[in-house]
């Protein structure tokens, strides 16, 4: 393999960080998509007030601009590997408490589920290639559900979804900062790179 600051490194990197962005993208409208139909499926207000949802951490960053790349692809891993477990419980929950009437919204679960677990392995590559391997998931299985009620279940949901949509933000903002090019590379930014 080539090393992490050879030139095909560097070419290998920008390409899967605009793919990935093409996957952020992708998977923010789908989650936006799916919020809508949630809570329209739910019967829960749009403007609801969700707490902070356990296991899932904030897409917010204090001193976003001081990470570096590294730090940014093991916090994106660690929030995507989060959502596939707690996207497959929601999905769970969805099969036992809904009916046929509701299988569209269930699929458009199951597909969202699909994009961030394929988001992960996206991000899994990219650490790779940064010589450093992704961490092992031993250990990292979704928090115990605490015994809620179908309405609290519902705002869960909600509060996942939320989430999930500002990390898809978050996830492109961070991919766009690690394609630019470190400083003494030979390789120009492209527009596209450009805020």
């Amino acid at each position: 393999m080539a090393a992490a600051g050879s030139p095909s490194a560097t070419l290998r990197r920008r390409d899967l960080c605009s793919r990935g962005i093409r996957l952020a993208g992708k998977m923010r409208s789908d989650v936006v998509d799916l919020l809508d139909a949630y809570v329209e499926q739910q019967g829960l207000d749009a403007s609801a007030s969700v707490a902070a949802v356990e296991g899932v951490p904030a897409a917010a960053a204090e001193r976003w601009d001081e990470q570096t790349g590294t730090q940014r692809l093991l916090e994106n891993l660690a929030a995507y590997r989060a959502f596939r477990a707690l996207l497959g419980q929601m999905l769970e929950e969805q099969q036992e408490q809904l009916g046929e009437a509701d299988a569209a919204l269930g699929r458009a679960l199951a597909a969202v589920l699909l994009q961030v677990s394929a988001f992960a392995y996206h991000l899994e590559e990219l650490l790779r290639l940064e010589s450093r391997g992704p961490p092992s998931e031993e250990g990292a299985g979704p928090p115990p559900l605490p015994h809620l009620s179908l309405f609290e279940r519902k705002l869960r949901g909600l509060g996942v979804l939320r989430e999930l949509a500002q990390w898809a933000v978050r996830s492109a903002r961070d991919l766009r900062q690690l394609a630019k090019p470190s400083p003494g590379s030979s390789l120009a930014p492209s527009p596209a790179d450009s805020p």
